[in-house]
């Protein structure tokens, strides 16, 4: 009983890996390989016929559908910069000065473009 606890222990440790793959550290390879059949002709003499040796022989190739070639990531234009903040600010800002200095019925047109200018104008300012 003793026994096949140890066993199952020692083999619950084991790591699982495919035939011919490796991983190390945070790299991956994978190597392909291939069996080649092999000869050489032995001339003979008179007195000693000729022979053929053969033999098989395992050589590396390319794996297909591998990312052989593969470089790294490839690098796209990004932009990333938010205006959230500016855009809120500088709307807040321009709908209060709109506010401020409009009377009557022009507030109800006024108002809203004024933060939308604001927007616009903060939102350019914060780098977006």
């Amino acid at each position: 009983m003793k026994f096949l606890l140890a066993l199952a222990c020692s083999l619950s440790f084991c790591s699982t890996a495919l035939a011919n793959e490796s991983q190390a550290g945070f790299s991956r390879s994978r190597t392909c390989t291939r069996n080649e059949y092999r000869e050489q002709y032995f001339p003979g003499t008179e007195k000693s016929p000729g022979y053929v040796k053969s033999w098989n022989e395992t050589v590396e190739v390319p794996c297909k559908g591998s990312s052989a070639n593969y470089k790294g990531a490839i690098p796209q234009d990004v932009d990333n910069n938010d205006c959230k903040e500016g855009s809120l600010i500088g709307g807040l800002l321009g709908a209060g000065l709109t506010m401020s200095g409009t009377r009557g019925k022009d507030r109800w047109w006024a108002v809203p473009a004024g933060g939308a200018a604001g927007a616009m104008i903060g939102c350019s300012i914060d780098g977006g």
